[in-house]
C-alpha cells in the first residue's frame, strides 16, 4: 500500500523507528554488568578456592550477564516491508500482511501479534512496565500494520 495512509508523524517523529523497552533495557544492562562485578569479585574473594573454582564461578557471571545483555537487545524492528521482531530467544521476521491484529491488554506484558497462519508472536520490545510510552507505541505498531498490512473484509 502506499505511504499516503500511514498517520501523520509529529515533525522529527518516524513511524519506522526502533521499538524498544526502555526500562527493560536499562535494568537488564544494570543487572548484567553486576553480576559480573560480583561473581568475579566472589571469585576473587574466596581464600580457599581452587583455579577451576574461581573460573566457574566467574564463568556463572558472564553467563548471567550473556542473557542480560539478550534481553536489552529485543527489539522490533519495522519496514516497509514488515517487521523483524527479535525477543529472547528468537528472531521472527514478518510481513505486513501476515499480521492480522495487534493485542495489548487484559494485563498482558508485553504486545501480541496475531497471524493470518493461526500462530501468535509477542513482541516483548512493548512492555507494559514503560507505562504510557508502551500505549502509544503499541497504537503506533496498530497503525503500521492497518496502513501498510493487506485490506480486509
Amino acid at each position: 500500500m502506499a505511504d499516503e495512509h500511514l498517520p501523520s508523524p509529529p515533525p522529527g517523529d518516524d513511524p519506522f523507528r526502533v521499538f524498544r523497552s526502555r526500562r527493560g533495557r536499562i535494568v537488564a544492562t544494570t543487572m548484567g554488568v553486576l553480576a559480573v562485578l560480583i561473581f568475579v569479585g566472589i571469585s576473587v574473594g574466596l581464600q580457599d578456592a581452587t583455579p577451576t573454582d574461581r573460573i566457574l564461578i566467574s564463568t556463572f557471571g558472564i553467563a548471567i550477564a550473556v542473557m542480560c545483555w539478550r534481553y536489552a537487545t529485543i527489539r522490533a524492528t519495522p519496514t516497509r516491508q514488515g517487521l523483524v521482531v527479535r525477543n529472547l530467544m528468537t528472531t521472527r521476521e514478518l510481513t505486513w500482511p501476515q499480521v492480522l491484529k495487534v493485542q495489548y491488554g487484559g494485563g498482558a506484558p508485553w504486545v501480541t501479534l496475531d497471524l493470518d497462519d493461526t500462530d501468535s508472536v509477542a513482541v516483548m520490545a512493548i512492555q507494559r512496565a514503560d507505562g504510557p510510552v508502551s500505549s502509544a507505541e503499541a497504537s503506533r505498531l496498530a497503525a503500521l500494520v492497518q496502513a501498510l498490512g493487506e485490506a480486509r473484509p
